[in-house]
């Protein structure tokens, strides 16, 4: 199990505190800062709170299109 790293120190919140939030229905940076106050205070923690959420996003994409029997395309008519 790897351990939590620190994202945001003055509020206190980890990567997998974002990540948890994502899964719990945050579909932005904005819904995770809002959910858990990440980059509320002085803000140093944005980038590497975006990069997580970006990160998470993308796992969370891709392993929902391997579940599905067929990929899943829209075209417009």
């Amino acid at each position: 199990m790897v351990s939590p790293m620190y994202v945001c120190l003055c509020v206190g919140v980890t990567d997998g505190q974002i990540r948890e939030a994502i899964y719990e229905g945050c579909c932005s940076y904005r819904e995770v800062r809002e959910a858990t106050q990440v980059g509320t205070q002085c803000g140093k923690c944005a980038c590497l709170a975006k990069q997580v959420v970006r990160e998470t996003l993308t796992e969370l994409q891709v392993s929902q299109q391997t579940t599905l029997a067929y990929p899943v395309e829209f075209t417009a008519a």
